[in-house]
């Protein structure tokens, strides 16, 4: 045992018994509804399947036609992702019942219309409900819609005992090495060129049917995914809650200029956005990973944070794997829970200007270039190879794997680091390399290749249709919804111009408010 996994596994020992058995994780997974072509579905979200304002595991994204399906947390692994297959069996049953749309398999999107055309998620007349659309017409207008229509699966993780300075330690760790995950589980190697319609980009045609970056492992995670002029000038640090949240204020109460151009109001009256200022709201900055909080109603999360401390992590740069039925198993979800708690309990040293300036560009490298031969990061002001770096961080990893599977039972962590390893030392078993593998026999179409995946899992799904009690719990959960959609719509007092001067109020960022 070297002397990091002797270090890791002394600070392991030191954690209360409770920690690794009272562990939790939750997952939330993105993506589109596509028609038979392959081009987005252009329907409303199912009303059989409730409020997306209200309903506890059925909600939408940016888009109408962009489903998010939202577990519970989870002491067990199998739970989770039982529960996410659960609500995927309801979903589809629902979709099958009013024709034959499916969900899209890949994170980079399916066929889109032109950027007007993608309709923005829809939440009903209250002011919370308008809120969320004017939000997403906010986004639309500063990014364009088809940014937002890429899709991806996010991993909740908590850890008892873990206060805001070990979480926010483990979150500067966890963006050190962030690299490895995009490296291992990147799986958007290439894209439909209706994404990059009008756009400059820096992709290579593959054939005629798609374009791509031959060792792309994450095109999602690279500067052609979730970026934007305005939020590159953001440095925001994560060396604690205090400095963080004012990194964030800062972001939501500062007027960006080509903001305030838009204007909150269009001559028509209608919004363009819900705030001017280089934020809309705390949601929109953009990361790999976000320390979170639940919220009471009508409460800002930044306040939530500041009031009450980080509860978990959000871990955000997952793509959709398009050879798993539900995009994540329990395997890569074990490796997740190993990789987190050695972010946890590693040395963690106050990151920098320069630091958050070289982390950003390694995210862009491995993004773009990952399974590059010879690929170097900055590491400590010192150029590396990327698989060194990945194979020092992998060796640290058993040792913990194994404490986990003690405490959990089952060999599962072991096994998930073993693949890693494998992965690492054959590229071709990554996700983002099986994707361009597959592609020749689908004509190097990417649509028609995603297509055939998403139909094949629509079958299975079919093919599993959820239980008759199953389907009647979602059932009463879709009418509950509405009816409180329809008791929050009743019970507005304010005009939503009050309603929105009021919530995006700096004084609703503070613990004081």
């Amino acid at each position: 045992m070297n002397a990091s996994s002797d270090l890791l596994l002394r600070r392991l020992a030191a954690l209360p018994p409770e920690a690794l058995p009272g562990m939790r994780r939750g997952l939330e997974k993105e993506s589109l509804r596509a028609a038979p072509d392959g081009a987005l579905a252009l329907t409303p979200h199912p009303a059989a399947l409730g409020s997306p304002l209200t309903h506890p595991h059925i909600t939408t994204d940016f888009s109408e036609s962009q489903p998010e399906l939202v577990t519970g947390t989870h002491g067990s692994v199998q739970a989770c992702l039982d529960e996410l297959r659960q609500i995927h069996q309801v979903v589809y049953a629902e979709m099958a019942a009013l024709g034959d749309e499916m969900l899209w398999a890949s994170s980079m999107p399916c066929k889109l219309p032109p950027d007007e055309m993608i309709p923005l998620g829809y939440y009903g007349t209250s002011n919370v409900g308008r809120a969320k659309s004017v939000y997403r017409m906010g986004l639309g207008h500063r990014y364009g819609r088809r940014m937002q229509t890429i899709s991806g699966i996010h991993y909740n993780w908590s850890l008892p005992g873990a206060g805001s300075e070990q979480y926010f330690g483990l979150i500067r760790n966890f963006r050190r090495h962030a690299f490895l995950l995009l490296y291992l589980f990147g799986a958007s190697p290439v894209v439909c060129g209706t994404f990059v319609q009008g756009r400059q980009h820096a992709l290579q045609p593959l054939g005629s049917r798609a374009i791509y970056l031959p060792h792309a492992t994450s095109l999602r995670m690279g500067r052609l995914g979730y970026q934007s002029d305005a939020q590159s000038t953001l440095a925001v640090s994560y060396n604690g809650l205090e400095g963080y949240a004012a990194s964030l204020q800062d972001a939501l109460t500062r007027p960006w200029p080509a903001y305030e151009a838009i204007g909150i109001q269009a001559p028509s009256g209608d919004y363009n956005q819900l705030a001017v200022t280089l934020l809309q709201i705390e949601n929109e900055f953009y990361g790999t990973i976000r320390p979170k909080r639940v919220i009471e109603p009508g409460e800002r999360p930044l306040h939530a944070l500041r009031a009450r401390g980080v509860e978990y992590v959000e871990v955000r740069l997952m793509d959709l794997n398009p050879f798993l039925p539900v995009g994540i198993d329990e395997q890569t979800m074990r490796f997740l829970d190993v990789f987190l708690l050695h972010c946890l309990l590693s040395d963690s040293p106050p990151d920098s200007p320069a630091e958050i300036e070289a982390l950003k560009r390694n995210q862009h490298l491995v993004a773009e270039r990952g399974r590059e031969p010879g690929l170097k990061l900055a590491c400590g002001g010192m150029e590396v190879a990327l698989t060194d770096w990945a194979a020092q961080v992998l060796g640290e990893l058993p040792a913990l794997a194994r404490a986990l599977d003690e405490a959990l039972g089952g060999d599962g962590h072991q096994a998930a680091v073993q693949a890693a390893q494998q992965a690492l030392h054959n590229p071709a078993l990554l996700p983002s390399a099986r994707v361009l593998a597959a592609l020749p026999g689908y004509g190097d179409s990417y649509v028609a290749f995603m297509l055939d995946r998403s139909q094949q899992i629509r079958s299975l799904m079919l093919a599993q249709p959820p239980g008759a009690a199953l389907r009647q719990r979602f059932a009463e959960m879709a009418v509950q919804s509405r009816a409180q959609q329809h008791a929050i719509e009743v019970s507005d007092t304010l005009s939503f111009e009050q309603y929105r001067r009021e919530y995006t109020s700096p004084a609703r960022l503070s613990p004081q408010a």
